[in-house]
């Protein structure tokens, strides 16, 4: 169960990697210092010590070590010390992944034919959720999380309208406690989550291959292509990346072109660079 005190914990780490981040991105630009805890610890209207205890406690290390996760070039870093896809995946098995700390995902995938409906006869529940990248909006079936988008980029209604369209025949009901437990678990790293895998056979071969992917790692589109038997297909596979519905949780996010750049994000590219680091920072900090 979610207290309100985590809850607020997740706002508060939200504020936080949006100051620190946005600090970050004025002193690269010349205009601002850098920011120390103190000053971060100010703006969010806590002692530095307070709030050094409650940054580490959620995500692993401090508030200093993670502004440095962000001006590293982590996705270079992270891409010159990756396993081969392919190595991961078989130690995975492909059924089933443990996360870091507690989290275990468990996915089922609808068939082809009911892809093809639309969602046709599917109620899904929907809610909006506060994490610690920003607001989301949560969609689920009976069976698991269908869909997962963050809003801070684009606005809450986008952000719905984007997820609600891939599935136009589908019956949407707002109920975000029947979803509330799932998602506090995915952003807790605590628990088991169930994934409604609602997509197209090729999409979905690809977010199996991401799903394989741990935490504090990354791999490259043309990796991916080649885990899932395919090697020539990668722009297939970026675009199946891209149509991926449930973020953060298969984790499109973790895919970098070969050059270390960044590559695109469909929720935006400083959600995916603060995802990115977050990860890094909890994996170390385990």
């Amino acid at each position: 169960m979610t207290t309100l005190e985590d809850q607020y914990h997740y706002r508060l780490i939200a504020r936080a990697i949006t100051e620190i981040d946005r600090a970050e991105a004025e002193r690269v630009a010349g205009t601002g210092p850098a920011l120390s805890l103190e000053d971060l610890a100010g703006r969010l209207g806590f002692s530095a010590a307070h709030f050094q205890r409650v940054f580490s406690a959620w995500v692993g290390v401090s508030p200093k070590r993670y502004q440095q996760y962000l001006t590293m070039g982590l996705a270079r870093e992270l891409l010159a010390r990756r396993l081969p896809l392919e190595e991961v995946a078989d130690a995975a098995g492909l059924s089933g992944t443990g996360r870091l700390h507690d989290l275990v995902l468990r996915w089922e995938a609808m068939s082809p034919g009911a892809f093809a409906r639309g969602g046709d006869g599917l109620e899904i529940r929907w809610g909006r959720f506060e994490t610690p990248f920003g607001p989301a909006i949560a969609m689920a079936t009976e069976r698991g999380l269908c869909g997962m988008g963050f809003a801070a980029e684009m606005g809450e209604q986008a952000c719905y309208d984007d997820l609600a369209r891939r599935w136009p025949e589908a019956r949407f009901a707002e109920a975000p406690e029947a979803l509330a437990p799932w998602v506090r678990a995915a952003f807790a790293q605590q628990g088991e989550v169930p994934l409604a895998l609602i997509g197209a056979p090729f999409q979905i071969k690809v977010w199996e291959a991401l799903l394989a992917i741990p935490s504090g790692q990354v791999t490259t589109y043309s990796e991916i292509a080649s885990a899932i038997g395919n090697p020539r297909a990668v722009r297939a596979v970026g675009t199946a990346i891209g149509r991926n519905p449930i973020s953060f949780l298969i984790p499109c996010h973790r895919a970098l072109r070969k050059s270390g750049g960044l590559g695109g994000y469909h929720w935006g590219l400083p959600v995916k660079r603060a995802v990115l680091a977050w990860e890094a920072a909890r994996s170390e900090g385990a």
